[in-house]
């Protein structure tokens, strides 16, 4: 299958049966904003259904992997919202609105090629979403992590809740969600959240590759299946989970507070939350 280069927020290049997907913005630092949630689901069907890929790597363009949602460029898809006395319409276009978005990670996940996510710099928010989608998780050791969404007054809402708990535990978890602290790459080797620490990004990719050339190898048909049966069982509670968040933030997120973050954002200021 080949891939025409019109994707805006990925870099697509497909060799030995193996697709490197790189995050390529265009926002800052690879944030992901409209055309990354956009451009997810094609994407990765596309792969899914590309008899000459048989292992995904995702990995990110520069020195980060992506400093999570690009709050400015979504700014408009909370505008309604946010605004005083929201109703039920726009409450319900915004419940829309994240479920579109959590159907892209979705796509991750529900990829029946192996992904393996290669993490160098920050990985922050959506893109620790988008790693827990992944099978095999690997870092730098200039890699850090942060489940930072409380920060911005935000309920993590595309996956991060619904799927750490089996990676890391539920302990973690907490640790890292009510918190929003961030972690190095040890800690995050030590914890569970990636497999193997490099010393830097080329070594990272090296092994990334050489992995993926492993399991692009082996039976592909077997290799499906190892993923939905290891999948089987965690399906269901990640969809219950992300049906309930969709709910829980279509009538909870508006507030004061997430109107504070996204003001502080736009003028560089820290945030000044009262729990409005």
């Amino acid at each position: 299958m080949t891939y025409v280069q019109e994707w805006k927020a990925f870099d697509v290049a497909v060799a030995d049966d193996i697709a490197q997907v790189t995050l390529i913005g265009p926002g800052r630092g690879n944030a992901m904003g409209p055309d990354f949630w956009s451009e997810l689901v094609p994407l990765f069907g596309a792969l899914d259904a590309d008899p000459e890929v048989r292992a995904v790597i995702i990995t990110g363009s520069g020195a980060n992997f992506s400093f999570g949602l690009d709050l400015p460029a979504m700014a408009g898809d909370f505008g309604k919202v946010l605004a005083e006395n929201a109703k039920a319409g726009p409450r319900t276009e915004f419940h829309g609105t994240i479920k579109r978005m959590q159907a892209g990670i979705n796509a991750v996940a529900d990829c029946r090629k192996p992904v393996i996510a290669a993490v160098s710099g920050w990985c922050i928010g959506g893109g620790v979403d988008l790693i827990t989608a992944a099978d095999i998780r690997l870092a730098s050791a200039d890699a850090k992590f942060s489940v930072r969404e409380v920060r911005v007054a935000i309920v993590a809402d595309m996956g991060s809740l619904a799927r750490l708990g089996t990676i890391i535990g539920d302990g973690h978890v907490r640790e890292l969600a009510l918190t929003g602290r961030d972690i190095d790459a040890a800690r995050a080797e030590k914890i569970g959240l990636v497999n193997d620490v490099f010393e830097d990004q080329a070594a990272m990719l090296v092994s990334a590759r050489t992995t993926a050339r492993e399991i692009a190898g082996l039976p592909p048909l077997v290799v499906q299946g190892v993923k939905e049966v290891l999948d089987h069982t965690r399906r269901p509670q990640v969809e219950d989970s992300l049906r309930y968040v969709a709910a829980w933030n279509a009538a909870f997120l508006p507030s004061e507070d997430l109107t504070e973050a996204i003001t502080a954002v736009f003028e560089k200021r820290p945030p000044k939350f009262t729990g409005k």
